[in-house]
């Protein structure tokens, strides 16, 4: 694990400007870096293999030891937040290779969003929904479901995603958009509210 002081000296810096000061030795600017990630990039190798803690928190340790390693195959011309979310992602896909891991990549807050369940469904319905969700979830390709985590989950913009996908941005527009569509219609029909729905007035 690593550890860090939080008064780094470096929270003004950009993280184009701390990976400078990284390959020229300054420990407390990794010591910033790691604080402005290790959460965020925990939380997606979490979502990305299986919900499996121990193997995220490996992985974000290996790819921060990536960094401390190797801070010169960072282009600084590069926007830091593109660059280390690639890094990341091609890590899960080596992973997924090696060990045909085909995991539920999306937490339940976005998946009550997908469809319209009222507020006031017991436990027992949002479990029913989760399980079926999942079952859907997991018919889909790595593509698909990891395009949906980068643009909902951790919020990227659409050119982003296109950078780290290594693909066009129609084509990240595309499985987004078929991705949602079909896990609405999915969702649907396992939803034991959906005649309430009918007619619905939801504007």
């Amino acid at each position: 694990m690593f550890s860090f002081n939080h008064n780094t000296g470096f929270s003004h810096s950009s993280d184009e400007e701390l990976m400078r000061f990284i390959s020229k030795g300054k420990k407390s600017a990794f010591n910033e870096l790691y604080k402005r990630y290790d959460k965020k990039l925990h939380y997606y190798f979490y979502r990305m293999l299986h919900q499996d803690n121990i193997k995220a928190q490996d992985f974000l340790q290996e790819l921060f030891l990536k960094i401390i390693e190797k801070p010169n195959l960072f282009d600084t011309d590069k926007k830091f937040s593109t660059w280390i979310y690639s890094i990341a992602s091609n890590m899960c896909k080596n992973e997924y290779r090696k060990d045909a891991i085909r995991g539920t990549i999306i937490n339940l807050k976005d998946e009550l969003e997908l469809v319209q369940k009222e507020d006031e469904s017991s436990d027992y319905d949002k479990e029913l929904f989760k399980k079926h969700l999942k079952k859907e979830l997991s018919k889909l390709d790595d593509e698909h479901k990891e395009t949906f985590i980068l643009r909902y989950q951790e919020e990227l913009a659409i050119k982003e995603i296109s950078q780290i996908m290594n693909c066009s941005e129609g084509t990240v527009k595309s499985r987004i958009f078929y991705t949602t569509k079909k896990l609405a219609v999915k969702l649907r029909t396992f939803n034991p509210h959906k005649s309430k729905y009918h007619g619905k007035n939801t504007g």
